[in-house]
Order: structure tokens, then C-alpha cells, then sequence
């Protein structure tokens, strides 16, 4: 290496240096930031899930006692029966729900029945009209309480609801899985009443302490209300400190609110630590990519100029290829439209018969009327003349009906899609083939003239002019020839269905039926099935061929306006 470039890479090797350890200095204060707020937001979700753990596990005892305000055995031991099987139901239900304790208390305030009867701490027999949840239960219908039981010493939440015969039912929860659960979780956990004493918390010593500083009077109406002990000095919670991150939510009961406090020290020295390791590995990174990008500089230049080039050779390749795509499906669409007028214009030269018949008898009719008209006039019939003039009036416009139709088949314009009846490209079809038509019993199914369908009206008709027409064909020389159209409109789309009660479809025929020139008859092309389908694709429908039902049928499925 020679002496100059050793002493550019020295440079290149100190440059990378100093950068990696501002970079360092950035990200480890970053880091902290962010483990702050990472800290703030889950402390503030960890509160929410705590209390849904709470309200869950109240929610899953809050109907208990309304289920036994009527039970049949409380009934019985509050009218002076045995009190045997409601203690015995009482005590599985504690067993099953997993409550601290089911008692019955009578009007006078004395328990007649508790889960608990078998057992030296039993409440059966207690007196509890000291109780607020018994005094408000009574005389409200229903009460809650979260106290210290003077019985178990064990503090829980009483649910108590009045019974139909004056006695009040009362569960007894107890949150020591809550709270061991919140212990597992890590952090402090508490909750606290309106008044700030603490009812439920994550550290044993932190229960029935006060949260905030509390009146004397208040202190001592919340220990008696909550059976404390007289002589208890209460316990101020210390206040958040620096060190710390706190979130507080409220719960599903009334005046209720969880607190949760995180120590912010271990999360922020891990993301320190973190930070540390991720820069050494920084620095390292960054004078090896350094190192790196000096070697191979001249490399990657010249691979980049490489693959630009490619780029563009394959660029212009692929746009090659797009516009030869974008031709041939243009002439492809050519090829079809072309493919579809050719079929109107062989159509219109096989129903050439018909419009001249259509057309011979109202003009025969027309000169036959003018020529009555003239000797009526002689006579001074005004008013059979005018009834002569409006026939010929009306057989003009059949005339002129049949034409314009014939006219407007042969176009060749595919035509926009829109909501059109489906009566008129029915109509306009049969009036196609009114002549052929004529020996055949068409059976039609009634259905709302103004059902409105999405296509174009030439090509739909196209559709169904080569369908009847396939008919016709298929008819010739079959005893009481019958076709049957009908129409079943769904939410979404209509369903069209043209069969007849010829021969059917021969099977040789029936495995290509939808292919070009596959076709029965020798005077056919094979391309009417074809163009149909490709028109009903076109549509945003289908055709297809119905093997199931006698003859030939064939259903239509077009899109519902």
C-alpha cells in the first residue's frame, strides 16, 4: 500500500470513528426517550387490562344473587322450613363459582342458611342488621359493599339483593387471585373507593390505606362502615415519584379507580444497555461498510452502468411487447366485431322471407284503403275516410316498426353497456323472426315489462336471435314443435332460459359445443354459440348449456340494473 493511501484510509478509519460515536451519543439518548414513552403507554394499557380483570371477575358473580332472590329453597327457609338443603345448595354453588361466601339473611336481620354452615367460622346465626348492604337491600330492592368481614377477617365485596319474601341473599367475593395475579405482572397495583381508601391491592400492607390524605370524620365513618379496626392508624401511600410511571383508569364500579405504578429505572438501563451495544456494533458496521465501499467503489460503478443498461434494453423490450399485446387485442376485438355483423348480416339474409312478407301484406293493405278512400270522398264519407286514414296510418308504422329493426340489427357498433328492458331486445328478436316463428307454439313466461337489465340492445338481441333461430332449425320436422322462453329475475342478476322439445344436442356435438364450426347441420357454420357466448362475456353475464333438461336448452345469466 503506498503512502498515500495508507494515509487516506487512516483518515477514512478516524472519520468513521468520530461519526459512530456521535451516532451513539444520539441513540442512546433516543433510546431513553423512547423506553420513557414505550414505558408511559403500557403502564396506561397495563391499567386498562388490570381493571377489565377486575370487572370480570365481579361481572361473573353480579346475577348470582338475583338467581336466587326466587329459588324454591329460599322461599322455604324464609317461610320457616328445614334449612338443610339450602345450605347444602349454597355450599356447592360457593364450590362451583368460587365465592367467598352464599348467605340467606331473614327480614329481622338474623342468617338462616350460609355456604359456609359446616365450617367453626359459619355465619348462620349471625346478626347482620348492623350491615349497610343489609339495611340498603332491604329498603332499595338491591346493595354493594366492599368491607372487612367480621367473621373470616378476610375483606371482599358483598353483592346482596332483597328476596321476594323480604329476606336478602348476599355473595361475599374475595380478590386474592386478582391480586395475585397483579403481583405476577409486576409493577403496584391498587384500587380505591370515591373517598381514596384502598380496597384492593397487588402489596397486602397497602390494603385499607389511604391514598391521599383523608378527614378525621371520613376516616372513621369509612372504618366503620368497613368493620376496620378501631385502633388501625391508616397508611398514606407515598406519592409518585421521579422514578416512576403512573396510569390511572376507572373501573365498571360505581367510584371505583385503578392505579398502576412502574418503576422506570430497569426499562430505561436495558435500553441503554441496548443503545451501548447496537452503537459498538455501529461503529464496528460502519468502518467495515467504510473499508467496504472503498474497495469495491469502482466495481459498483461499473455494475450499476451494467444493470442501467440492462434495465433499459429490458425496458424497452417489455414496452415492445405491450404494444404488440395492445394491437392484437385491438384487432382481436376487430376480428370479433367483424365476426358478430358478419352473423347479423347471415341472420337478416335467412329472415329476408319474412320481412318481405311483413312488409307485403300492410302495403297491399295500405293501397287497398287509399283506393276506398277516393270513392268515399266521392260520397262525402269524411268520417270513414279519416277512419281509413288512420289505419293506413297504423299499418305504416308497422312497417316502419319491422324496418328500423332490421336496420338497426344490421349495424355494425357494438354499443355502450347500460340498463336497458329486457322486453325490448325480447320483442325486437321475435319481431326478427316473427315469419319463422309463425308454425312454432311459442310459450312465454309473463314477467315485468320495465325489469331493467345491463347491455347493449343490438347485441343482446343478437343473443337471442341466434338462440331461437338454433331452435327453429332444431324444430324442423318434429311433431307439435314448442319453444318455452322464460325469465327469472334474482336479486342480482336475471336468468333467461330458451328451450325447446327437438332431438337435444347429439353427443359428439355436446363435448365442443362452445368451440368454433362444431355443428350438427350442413348448412351451418358452427359459429352462432360461439359469437353468443362471446357477446354474454362481453356483457359481465354467461350462456351455457342446460344437459339436464329435454331437448336443447340454453340459459342466459345477465347482470340486474
Amino acid at each position: 500500500m503506498k503512502k498515500g493511501e495508507s494515509t487516506s484510509g487512516w483518515r477514512f478509519w478516524t472519520i468513521a470513528a468520530l461519526i459512530g460515536a456521535v451516532l451513539a451519543l444520539a441513540a442512546g439518548w433516543l433510546s431513553g426517550e423512547r423506553a420513557r414513552e414505550s414505558l408511559v403507554a403500557g403502564t396506561r394499557t397495563g391499567a386498562q387490562l388490570r381493571a377489565a380483570l377486575l370487572d370480570s371477575e365481579i361481572a361473573r358473580f353480579r346475577l348470582l344473587p338475583l338467581a336466587l332472590s326466587d329459588d324454591r329453597d329460599v322461599v322455604a327457609a324464609l317461610a320457616g322450613g328445614p334449612a338443610r338443603p339450602l345450605n347444602e345448595k349454597l355450599e356447592r354453588l360457593a364450590r362451583t363459582t368460587g365465592a367467598a361466601a352464599i348467605y340467606l339473611i331473614a327480614p329481622g336481620g338474623r342468617t338462616l342458611a350460609a355456604s359456609n354452615w359446616r365450617s367453626p367460622q359459619s355465619f348462620v346465626g349471625s346478626d347482620y342488621r348492623f350491615r349497610r348492604y343489609f339495611r340498603e337491600a332491604s329498603s332499595k330492592g338491591e346493595a354493594r359493599q366492599f368491607a372487612l368481614g367480621t367473621v373470616s377477617r378476610h375483606s371482599g365485596l358483598y353483592l346482596a339483593r332483597r328476596t321476594a319474601a323480604s329476606g336478602v341473599i348476599v355473595v361475599k367475593l374475595e380478590f386474592d387471585s386478582v391480586e395475585s395475579a397483579w403481583q405476577r405482572a409486576g409493577g403496584a397495583t391498587y384500587v380505591e373507593d370515591p373517598a381514596g381508601l384502598v380496597l384492593v391491592a397487588s402489596k397486602p400492607e397497602w390494603r385499607f390505606a389511604v391514598a391521599r390524605p383523608i378527614l378525621p370524620a371520613t376516616l372513621a365513618w369509612l372504618r366503620r362502615e368497613a368493620a376496620l379496626p378501631a385502633s388501625s392508624a391508616p397508611l398514606l401511600l407515598p406519592p409518585v415519584g421521579h422514578d416512576q410511571v403512573a396510569a390511572a383508569v376507572a373501573t365498571a364500579q360505581p367510584g371505583w379507580r385503578l392505579s398502576l405504578r412502574r418503576p422506570i429505572g430497569p426499562a430505561v438501563r436495558a435500553a441503554q444497555r441496548t443503545a451501548a451495544l447496537s452503537t459498538l456494533m455501529g461503529v464496528l458496521a460502519l468502518a467495515a461498510l467504510v473499508w467496504s465501499l472503498r474497495q469495491r467503489a469502482t466495481l459498483a460503478r461499473r455494475r450499476t452502468a451494467e444493470l442501467e443498461a440492462a434495465v433499459a434494453e429490458r425496458t424497452a423490450a417489455l414496452r415492445r411487447e405491450i404494444e404488440e399485446r395492445t394491437q392484437l387485442e385491438a384487432r382481436a376485438a376487430e376480428l370479433r366485431e367483424g365476426l358478430r355483423q358478419a352473423n347479423r348480416l347471415a341472420t337478416l339474409g335467412q329472415v329476408t322471407a319474412s320481412v318481405a312478407h311483413e312488409t307485403a301484406q300492410p302495403v297491399a293493405a295500405i293501397r287497398t284503403y287509399a283506393e276506398t278512400s277516393v270513392t268515399l270522398l266521392e260520397r262525402g264519407a269524411v268520417d270513414l275516410v279519416r277512419d281509413n286514414l288512420d289505419t293506413i296510418r297504423r299499418l305504416s308504422d308497422r312497417i316502419g316498426t319491422v324496418t328500423a329493426q332490421l336496420r338497426g340489427f344490421s349495424r355494425r357498433r357494438p354499443g355502450e353497456i347500460r340498463a336497458l328492458p329486457l322486453a325490448e331486445a325480447v320483442d325486437g328478436a321475435l319481431l326478427i323472426l316473427k315469419e319463422q316463428l309463425r308454425p312454432i307454439r311459442l310459450e312465454r313466461s309473463p314477467f315485468d315489462p320495465n325489469l331493467l337489465v345491463l347491455g347493449g340492445r343490438v347485441r343482446l338481441e343478437q343473443v337471442f336471435v341466434n338462440l331461437l333461430q338454433n331452435a327453429v332449425e332444431a324444430l324442423a320436422g318434429q311433431p307439435d314443435p314448442a319453444i318455452t322462453l322464460s325469465v327469472l329475475p334474482a336479486e342480482n342478476d336475471v336468468v333467461v332460459r330458451i328451450c325447446d322439445n327437438g332431438p337435444g344436442i347429439a353427443p359428439e356435438i355436446a363435448a365442443r359445443l362452445f368451440t368454433p364450426f362444431a355443428t350438427s347441420r350442413s348448412t351451418g357454420l358452427g359459429l352462432g354459440l360461439v359469437i353468443a357466448s362471446d357477446i354474454m362475456t362481453d356483457l359481465g353475464g354467461s350462456l351455457r348449456w342446460m344437459p339436464d333438461m329435454p331437448g336443447a336448452c340454453f340459459e342466459l345469466a345477465l347482470r340486474r340494473a
